[in-house]
Formats: structure tokens, C-alpha cells, sequence
């Protein structure tokens, strides 16, 4: 049975450049680097980055993004790192709770939220969504 996530890999095309921006802008803490490489630590899930010559050359269409977990108390220095950064903002936010939604060097698309999940089905519930359907959690 899944208990989880294990981790999350992303593909980069310049490992100094990645490690830089999620650790000094998006406030990962580094765990290992290597010549290709890199791991982080996400609160307590582990992000890995990879040196990959086929990596995107900018943001892709769709909405598919990674969010990281903010305290809604430090969401304004968060978000103020990544604006600070020159980071682009691909998305204003339209959802409950303070978010951020930008991109990384190569164009993947993350997004600082600062909010729960039980605080979304609830702002879903009260806004009446089309077709909801809610299972036990």
C-alpha cells in the first residue's frame, strides 16, 4: 500500500544555477550535491535535482505544478524571496489561502501555499463545485 510520496525529481539544465534558486529562493535545505545532482529536504519530503540535457527550455501549457507548504505566518517572506528573485509569476491566485504560483529557472511551475487541505474542501464545499464528490479522509 502507498504510504506516500518518496520524492520529487526535477530535471534542471544548470545544477549551480537550480541548487542556488531552491535553496537561496525557495528556502529548501540542502541534504547532498554532487557533480549532477542534488537532494533536498521539503519540510520532510526530499526533492531531488538532475542535470539533464532534455530539460524543458520554459513552462509547459498545462496547469501541473509542485506546491510547497508555507505557514500562512511566514508566507509574505516567502513570497517576497521569490518576487525578489525576478522569479516569473505564471498565475495569479483565485483559491483559498495565500499562494504564489512561479517558475524555476527551467520553467517548472511551483507554487507557496499556505493552507490546508481540510481548508480547501471546505472553500470547495461552500463555493458549491461542479459534480463534488467527497470520500472519508
Amino acid at each position: 500500500m502507498i504510504r506516500g510520496i518518496n520524492h520529487v525529481t526535477l530535471s534542471v539544465s544548470d545544477i549551480d544555477r537550480s541548487f542556488a534558486f531552491y535553496r537561496d529562493v525557495v528556502g529548501l535545505r540542502p541534504i547532498a550535491r554532487w557533480a549532477r545532482g542534488a537532494y533536498f529536504l521539503a519540510g520532510d519530503q526530499w526533492i531531488a535535482l538532475s542535470l539533464d540535457a532534455a530539460t524543458r527550455m520554459g513552462a509547459l501549457a498545462e496547469y501541473s505544478h509542485l506546491a510547497f507548504d508555507v505557514s500562512p505566518a511566514d508566507f509574505d517572506s516567502a513570497a517576497a524571496a521569490v518576487r525578489d528573485s525576478d522569479a516569473t509569476v505564471f498565475k495569479e491566485n483565485r483559491s483559498e489561502g495565500a499562494s504564489l504560483y512561479f517558475l524555476d529557472p527551467d520553467g517548472h511551475k511551483l507554487e507557496l501555499h499556505a493552507s490546508t487541505l481540510e481548508a480547501r474542501l471546505a472553500a470547495m464545499q461552500a463555493e458549491q463545485w461542479d459534480d463534488l464528490e467527497l470520500f472519508e479522509l
